[in-house]
């Protein structure tokens, strides 16, 4: 009897000894202790450090859910940086996989001290985990908190992915207070004081009731009736297709033309001899050569550079070189040749082949810098060549700047006026406003349709995840500007689309059976 019950007590317990080995790298059986029944599950130490794991996963959790609702916008990340260092570099992306690789990490963790509370082991979490686990918290409150105050637009985002991921995200949360319900029970069950079950279960259950109850409060466009979905977004390439090709250049705006994309967005600074030409930056550096022909002018403004030395440059090999998007794929040799023989491109051959080929226009319109011969006739001269030089059809002409509207107004009637801001709907009527251009983040479904009764459409930028784009097409813009008109031009309906019959369903079946499962797993 006495050697029965010695093998009993000295059995091998492989599961127990891996999920400690890991966690506490106690892999030895005699290194472990079993929480008596109503005692605390670790000693004070523990128990004052698991918080800060669960701390480390909320926040690792946080900031991986942010930053990739961020995918959208890290083309804009990474020209912040390169403002900033010099160079170019998918910072965005490396970020991503730090915050990735952190939060499997301290899931891992937080797992194995589930795994090990449910078979009745003590806590212990080895130094080194500890040093992780600090690491993890300390890294995912400073990238919140620098991203807060360098992109504080990022969390309008975050609001406005909730609209699509609020049905999934439910499920998951009832599905971790599934999975969690099996320790809180068995703690319960062994806890000697009444009191001591109440502080145990009553959390759990509290927060179960108010995961079943959220999606009361849950609204996204996307849940709608049949029937009722407006027309698909139309498309206009930012700066043409820069996932294609290199930004603001023939090439990129012939693959817009070619990927089915209605209309074209570029950018408009008047050279020192008066030749309005597209280039986004206020320098040179980062899209061309220059670096390699004018060593010494890197820094200096593009609108200073006159047209012949402007044409000198190519504008096509930092495209190859540098990658700026981290999905870009890889190019056909023909297409590699293309990009490596762009150069500058004029305004007036830009409007020629949008008039071609009945393309909008859209563009933002740099004034000059000081003491540029331009710096006070920069909308007259722009105009010129809108009119005299290009030949466009006025119609085709979405016109954004806002200063010198009524003289534009008097000598392009035939222009769509365009507002890049929000205002009351009589102030937009009585500037003949036909068409907002506005961020994406300030969407809104409400003030879309409201604008929309009045004969105003809505154009947002830049939209290039089709998580977005669903979401702008349920909420009803007219258009999006994107980088991505390749790949959005493949959606035929949003997605996520879903009638409130379906979600009533999803919602209810999810509740039920969780209520379902935490019954059973009580009551075994």
């Amino acid at each position: 009897v006495v050697r029965r019950r010695l093998l009993q007590r000295y059995e091998h317990q492989p599961f127990i000894s891996c999920l400690a080995g890991f966690y506490s790298c106690r892999w030895k059986r005699y290194q472990r202790r079993r929480t008596e029944p109503g005692k605390c599950c670790c000693k004070t130490r523990e128990c004052v450090f698991f918080p800060l794991l669960v701390g480390a996963f909320c926040f690792s959790l946080v900031f991986l859910y942010m930053w990739g609702e961020a995918k959208n916008d890290y083309n804009n990340f990474d020209w912040y940086n390169y403002g900033n260092l010099g160079f170019w570099f998918l910072w965005s992306l490396v970020l991503l996989i730090v915050a990735a690789i952190l939060f499997v990490y301290i899931t891992l963790l937080l797992v194995l001290a589930m795994c090990l509370l449910a078979e009745g082991q003590q806590l212990y979490l080895h130094w080194s985990h500890k040093i992780g686990t600090f690491l993890v918290l300390g890294f995912s409150i400073t990238a919140l908190f620098i991203l807060s105050v360098l992109w504080g637009d990022q969390w309008k985002t975050v609001r406005l992915s909730f609209q699509i991921t609020a049905p999934y995200l439910h499920i998951g949360a009832i599905t971790i207070m599934v999975l969690l319900s099996w320790p809180v029970a068995l703690h319960a069950i062994r806890a000697d004081k009444k009191v001591v079950q109440v502080i145990i279960v009553g959390p759990y259950l509290a927060i179960l009731l108010f995961l079943f109850l959220i999606p009361l409060g849950m609204y996204s466009p996307c849940i709608r009736e049949m029937g009722t979905l407006g027309p698909k977004p139309a498309l206009i390439g930012h700066r043409g297709a820069p996932m294609l090709a290199p930004e603001n250049t023939e090439m990129s705006f012939q693959k817009t033309i070619e990927h089915g994309g209605d209309g074209l967005e570029t950018d408009v600074t008047i050279s020192y001899d008066g030749v309005p030409f597209l280039m986004h930056d206020s320098t040179l550096r980062r899209t061309t050569n220059i670096k390699e022909v004018y060593p010494n002018d890197t820094a200096q403004n593009a609108a200073l550079f006159s047209w012949d030395t402007l044409q000198e440059l190519n504008a096509g090999t930092w495209f190859l070189k540098d990658k700026p998007f981290s999905c870009m794929g890889s190019l056909s040799r023909a297409d590699q040749n293309q990009a490596m023989n762009q150069s500058i491109y004029k305004l007036s051959n830009f409007l020629r082949l949008a008039d071609s080929q009945n393309k909008l226009v859209i563009f933002d319109l740099y004034r000059p810098p000081e003491k540029h011969p331009y710096r006070n006739s920069w909308i007259n001269r722009t105009l010129e060549v809108i009119l005299n030089e290009s030949g466009i059809r006025p119609h085709l002409v979405l016109w954004l700047e806002n200063d010198m509207r009524s003289f534009v107004q008097s000598v392009a009637p035939g222009f769509q006026q365009t507002m890049g801001s929000k205002a009351p709907v009589e102030d937009l009527l009585m500037d003949n406003i036909v068409k907002l251009n506005l961020a994406y983040t300030e969407m809104s479904s409400e003030d879309i349709w409201k604008y929309a009764e009045a004969n105003i459409t809505t154009n947002l930028y830049v939209v290039n995840e089709p998580w977005l784009f669903s979401l702008a097409w349920c909420s009803g813009a007219h258009s999006v500007t994107t980088n991505a008109v390749h790949m959005l031009k493949n959606l035929s309906q949003p997605l996520f689309l879903m009638t409130p019959q379906q979600y009533n369903i999803m919602w209810i079946l999810t509740d039920l059976t969780s209520v379902l499962l935490i019954s059973l797993i009580f009551a075994l």
